[in-house]
């Protein structure tokens, strides 16, 4: 690990440089202060970009932290996380769509901060005609909170044709394997 912060990409400012002692307390380099999960919430909160390395080994264990934040927030009653979407992540680990998962709920975060964004600026442009905005946010939200947790669970909403197909095919396969056996 180096003691440096790492580079910033095109010209923002470089990441805050957090490390974190055998003892687990989170040492800001930049501050040159002790720092609490709060503390890195807070940064998070005001777009203020982190890496934390364990003090010891070097290794990068941002995502690590990043989730025991979540954790304790979830602890606090945020509940923002519904059970049956965490239940549908842990299923996800292993299996076929693994490797797309996280990019996925990127781009849906980043859409769904886009249209909070959208929603602040028609807020702000016309106070008189708000009702009909936020409808249409609420439908675009909900249109894709549906679909990221169709994601999760293809089966849940319906089918697509593919998966229609697949299960026919399946069905095929069994049927002659059945009779494959009864003949023989």
């Amino acid at each position: 690990m180096a003691d440096t912060k790492p580079e910033a990409a095109g010209g923002a400012e470089p990441p805050v440089v957090v490390k974190k002692y055998a003892n687990r307390r989170l040492y800001n380099t930049e501050s040159s202060s002790y720092v609490t999960l709060e503390d890195l919430a807070l940064m998070v909160r005001q777009g203020r970009d982190f890496v934390v390395y364990d003090a010891k080994s070097g290794e990068d264990i941002t995502r690590s932290v990043l989730t025991q934040i979540i954790v304790e927030q979830e602890g606090k009653g945020a509940n923002l996380l519904p059970t049956q979407f965490l239940r549908q992540l842990i299923g996800v680990y292993g299996g076929p769509v693994e490797a797309l998962v996280p990019h996925f709920l990127d781009s849906a975060m980043a859409a769904f901060a886009r249209q909070q964004e959208q929603l602040r600026r028609t807020m702000q442009e016309s106070m008189g005609a708000l009702p009909a905005p936020l409808a249409e946010m609420g439908k675009q939200n909900m249109a894709m909170f549906e679909r990221a947790m169709a994601m999760f669970n293809p089966f849940a909403r319906g089918e697509s044709d593919e998966v229609a197909a697949l299960k026919a095919e399946v069905a095929r396969l069994k049927a002659e394997l059945a009779e494959a056996r009864r003949r023989g």
